[in-house]
């Protein structure tokens, strides 16, 4: 007598193992960040909005913390002031506050796209400033932009690009 039936579950089984094993490993590449580390500010490749003093140099660190980010960063502007920031945020969409010095915002909001996009949303309690911010991490993962569209406390509408290298 001849069964084929043992042979064909153990080839059933391989089969459920490997898509197991491929959807547990998207699974973690979804939950990569490519933003996390630390990265400096390049000033010969972005473009700052007007009415605020140019960054001459800026460094920020990303960490993971919490299901989410914790920033801090560290500057300052042609005219001597300080750019002092820290925030920790999930990627849940909610707004946390910022504590910092030579921001135009005190609050973020940011969410996850993939492992190499994050978007945030920032604003200023009682001020008209508020910003969509798109971070992007370059496909070589050296490259670290953020585009920013909204309306500057001055109610007039800006776009910023600021673009970073890995350290």
């Amino acid at each position: 007598m001849y069964t084929q039936a043992p042979e064909g579950n153990n080839k059933m089984k391989r089969v459920l193992g490997m898509m197991f094993a491929m959807l547990a490993i998207a699974a973690i590449a979804f939950e990569a960040d490519n933003t996390l580390g630390t990265w400096k500010y390049n000033t010969a490749k972005s473009k700052q909005a007007s009415g605020m003093s140019p960054i001459t140099n800026f460094t920020a660190t990303y960490e993971a913390a919490d299901e989410g980010v914790k920033i801090t960063g560290k500057g300052e502007r042609a005219d001597g002031s300080k750019i002092d920031v820290v925030t920790t945020a999930k990627y849940d969409g909610k707004e946390v506050p910022v504590t910092e010095t030579g921001l135009p915002y005190d609050t973020v909001a940011y969410k996850q796209v993939n492992a190499n996009t994050l978007v945030a949303e920032r604003s200023k309690k009682g001020d008209k400033y508020h910003a969509t911010v798109r971070f992007v991490v370059s496909a070589d993962g050296k490259t670290l932009t953020q585009t920013a569209k909204g309306t500057g406390a001055d109610g007039k509408s800006f776009t910023t690009v600021a673009v970073f290298d890995r350290q």
